[in-house]
């Protein structure tokens, strides 16, 4: 399975989601990390806050900091190649990217039970 790296621009936290005002985009980049991982794949974020040496270690991730700034971040590596600058994957892209089956990666689609703000638990 191919390895994600997820580069984070600087946040409070591993996740970003924490404080008063979480961003949404970051609870929902949250939660699609933790589904993949559960369905097998090999994901690692990076802070800047927390891990600078990372990215000033990392000749794709240094480049675009230096040309477009923080404004880059976060960058997306597949395997060590760039797959994605300035914003966070979708849960489709990382199934796509890792080999987990579409049909898991998008609840409440055509044929679920869930869906419409409901589910048949």
């Amino acid at each position: 399975m191919k390895k994600l790296q997820v580069f984070d621009p600087a946040l409070c936290c591993s996740s970003g989601v924490c404080g008063a005002e979480v961003d949404q985009k970051l609870v929902t980049f949250a939660a699609d990390v933790d589904w993949a991982k559960q369905n097998g794949a090999q994901i690692e974020r990076l802070n800047l806050a927390q891990q600078p040496m990372a990215f000033a270690d990392n000749a794709i991730v240094k480049g675009l900091l230096q040309r477009s700034g923080e404004g880059a971040l976060p960058v997306t590596l597949i395997d060590g190649e760039l797959a994605l600058a300035g914003r966070y994957p979708s849960r489709d892209e990382l199934a796509r990217w890792v080999g987990i089956e579409a049909a898991v990666a998008a609840p409440g689609a055509a044929g679920s039970c869930c869906g419409g703000g409901r589910c048949c638990s």
